[in-house]
């Protein structure tokens, strides 16, 4: 029955990728060409030729890739797939540390640090060394360690000074059982490699293996999957699509599953079924000037559409308006939704002007990127609470909370019990207890101090209960209740209790999402473990912002919009120096310029129907009116794809003046019925 239904949906070449199912594959899916379609089946027919559920592992990169690939196949076999492994590469690797990495020195109930928390714990290690504030840039501090980390870099004389900071920062991490991100990729591969045993379990339950989105594999994911794969496994990937190089993607692993499985059959998916010929001549036009690049050529069978729009507005908010006058006029001629525009920039920085045009017109848009939910105060205070009742080592979440809401334990009181932890190389958990615990005559701290200490340890071990057992969202709002959190956010905000109500109404909708989550009759493990791992991964996903606002206009940058579709899309400040990016001129070179290249391809294959381009003659730059030059990616698209627009030239007086004469006159005239 599927075997008809395969011959039916798929051209010739998804069909030859669905049914070969044994042996290395290599599917060089073009954008729109329905990669997702493709591994869908495929999965759906491995299960229809008595492959066990068990024996599959699915990886991508999005939780929300995943989970839309799991239900797509759910909804073709009617199975509830229990057994399927369709992960995150992340999310894969903990599941691997859930199970073994006791052997590589950490307890099982490890925590995952996100980008807040290893910053603090990167200033923390700071002080456990002596080194100068005046020497922590935490973001580039922070990028050096994952590429140390990674391997992408290595220590040397320009970096070296960091060296003792790295080891102190790795110490604090075992110390407070805890892992960063990039430790759930670098740490499966240490384990795998220094226990064969672990190894060959897994290499005996997944037999066969597939990538999503391979091209935005790094060399790690790479060495995971390598370490994993017997023969079975099918990649899927766009090397024209590889546009993350910053954060360790190379679309080279394309070159090196080649050489690693030499029997590799390869598959060319070039029919498009998202956009118009006249977009993807465009996009064609582009990207061939790319050298390094499997050579393919998008098609399309849904006619040739409307050609690419360009407009040369004067600045920037000429651009916006260009842009909202565009949107308001094709949403009335067309009766197209708002949320099926999207508007794309190259930087964030773009989008002051965009929004404030939309703002004026009243167009309702939301913007990808800003502070995440799960990276808000009020919801980082809860989720520390979790985090320290979880696991009591957790001295970054420890800090956070102590005195939040304020308990009288200040900075003085936390020195002590730094010292003490100190003196006894322990966690400050146990420095507490310790100091709960001492004589009165010999403690360093005041009755007082020691009454809220003991509140407070109290506190996190009467909410162990959290731990198991049914109904964690309730639990969880009885403890919000027990701490006086809103009180305290009355207390934080006094000039604004509009505010505080409504950061306690975020909390309220953390608790109705835990509360979601474990009645999902799915989710056989609803224990706070789950929890906090679950939305730690989900916070640091990229593109799971939920599912989106469905009346709203889409404005995020091009990086953002990737595996997403518009019906029309506009893409603001195509001109040198913003694409391609300045610094990718300046620092990178010839392989730079051809990642901004694909960057402008991806933009443009966003669009399904209309596209339209704007570059700035000039545009605001520290405060100066700064000449532009357009785009030589636009250069590169067929002038015959293109229709020019003018920008529009203001009147006289005199002129608007004759013009609402002639209004007038042909307003007066009787109007003579027709015949």
């Amino acid at each position: 029955m599927l075997e008809d239904e395969l011959k039916n949906q798929l051209n010739p070449e998804q069909y030859r990728a669905v049914t070969t199912l044994e042996g290395a594959i290599l599917i060089i899916a073009g954008a729109g060409s329905g990669k997702t379609r493709v591994i869908t089946y495929r999965i759906a027919n491995m299960l229809e030729h008595s492959i066990p559920q068990s024996q599959i592992l699915a990886l991508t990169f999005t939780n929300k890739a995943a989970k839309e690939m799991e239900e797509r196949i759910k909804s073709l076999t009617g199975k509830k797939l229990q057994s399927l492994t369709v992960s995150t590469f992340h999310a894969f690797g903990v599941k691997v540390l859930r199970q073994d990495i006791d052997k590589l020195g950490w307890r099982t109930n490890f925590t995952i640090y996100d980008d807040t928390d290893r910053k603090a714990l990167i200033k923390e290690a700071a002080r456990e060394i002596q080194m100068s504030d005046a020497l922590l840039d935490l973001y580039a501090i922070g990028a050096l360690f994952s590429d140390i980390k990674t391997g992408r870099k290595s220590w040397n004389r320009e970096n070296i000074a960091y060296q003792k900071l790295y080891q102190s920062y790795q110490e604090g991490l075992k110390l407070y059982n805890a892992v960063d991100f990039d430790d759930l990729i670098v740490l499966p591969i240490k384990l795998f490699k220094e226990h064969p045993d672990v190894l060959e379990q897994y290499k005996n339950r997944y037999k066969y293996i597939m990538v999503d989105e391979f091209q935005d594999t790094s060399h790690q994911q790479y060495e995971m999957m390598h370490i994993l794969a017997d023969k079975n496994i099918a990649v899927v990937g766009d090397d024209d699509q590889s546009i993350y190089s910053w954060r360790g993607a190379d679309y080279q692993n394309i070159v090196n599953f080649e050489k690693d499985f030499p029997d590799v059959q390869e598959i060319r998916l070039e029919q498009n079924y998202r956009s118009t010929g006249t977009i993807l001549a465009a996009a064609n036009g582009v990207i061939k000037h790319n050298t390094n690049r499997k050579d393919k050529e998008l098609w399309s069978g849904n006619g040739n559409g409307k050609p690419v729009e360009l407009y040369l507005p004067e600045n920037e908010a000429a651009e916006a308006d260009f842009i909202a006058e565009g949107i308001l006029g094709i949403a009335a001629e067309e009766k197209r939704k708002y949320d099926e525009f999207g508007v794309l920039m190259r930087a964030n920085t773009q989008s002051r002007a965009i929004e404030e045009a939309f703002l004026e017109n009243n167009i309702p848009y939301t913007m990808s990127g800003g502070t995440s939910f799960f990276e808000r105060k009020e919801i980082k205070d809860i989720i520390s609470y979790l985090r320290v009742i979880s696991n009591h080592d957790d001295d970054i979440n420890l800090l956070r909370i102590i005195n939040t809401p304020r308990r009288g334990i200040g900075r003085a009181t936390i020195e002590v019990i730094n010292t003490v932890a100190d003196n006894l190389t322990s966690t400050l958990w146990d420095a507490i207890v310790a100091l709960t615990q001492t004589e009165k005559e010999k403690c360093p701290l005041s009755e007082k101090t020691v009454e809220d200490l003991k509140e407070f340890v109290n506190l996190i071990e009467n909410y162990k209960k959290l731990l198991s057992g049914k109904g964690l969202a309730k639990k969880v709002r009885e403890m919000v209740a027990d701490i006086n959190y809103f009180d305290y956010l009355i207390a934080d905000n006094p000039k604004s209790e509009k505010a505080a109500r409504f950061k306690f109404t975020n909390i309220e909708s953390l608790i109705r999402s835990m509360e979601q989550w474990e009645n999902n009759p799915e989710h056989e493990d609803t224990s706070l473990y789950a929890y906090l791992n679950r939305i730690t991964l989900l916070s640091r996903d990229d593109l799971d912002d939920g599912e989106g606002d469905k009346g709203k206009v889409n404005l995020m940058t091009v990086h953002a919009s990737k595996g997403l579709e518009f019906p029309v899309v506009f893409i603001a400040g195509a001109e040198e120096g913003l694409m391609p990016h300045a610094r990718a001129v300046e620092e990178g070179g010839e392989a730079a310029i051809e990642e901004e290249r694909r960057l402008f391809y991806v933009a443009v294959t966003r669009a399904r129907d209309r596209l339209f381009i704007s570059s700035c003659q000039t545009r605001r730059k520290m405060n100066a009116s700064v000449s532009c030059q357009p785009s030589r990616f636009i250069d590169e698209i067929p002038s015959n794809l293109v229709e020019y627009h003018e920008p529009a030239k203001e009147i006289s007086n005199e002129q608007a003046h004759e013009l609402l004469q002639n209004m007038l006159k042909n307003m007066a005239r009787p109007r003579v019925p027709k015949l």
